[in-house]
C-alpha cells in the first residue's frame, strides 16, 4: 500500500509541476517519473533547509518544488 501511496504522490506532484512549468502533463508515465524525482530532490532541499512537516499535502508541496527545480535544470540543460 506504501508503494501505490508514493506513486500517487508521484504521478500528483508530476502533473503539478508539469502544469506549471509548461501549461501540461508528461502523461501518466512520465508525470510520476517527474513526481518521484521532485519528491527526493525536494525532500533533499527541504532537509538542507532544516524546514519539515507532515501530512499529503506538505509531501505534495515539496515534491512539486523538487520536480519544479528537476524540470528547470533539465530546460536549462537542453538549451
Amino acid at each position: 500500500m506504501d508503494f501505490l501511496y508514493f506513486l500517487l504522490i508521484g504521478a500528483i506532484s508530476g502533473w503539478l509541476a508539469g502544469q506549471i512549468w509548461k501549461g501540461r502533463g508528461f502523461g501518466i508515465i512520465g508525470n510520476i517519473v517527474v513526481g518521484i524525482v521532485g519528491g527526493f530532490i525536494g525532500g533533499w532541499i527541504a532537509g538542507k533547509l532544516g524546514i519539515g512537516g507532515g501530512g499529503l499535502l506538505w509531501q505534495i508541496l515539496i515534491a512539486v518544488g523538487g520536480a519544479w527545480v528537476l524540470l528547470f535544470i533539465i530546460s536549462f540543460i537542453k538549451k
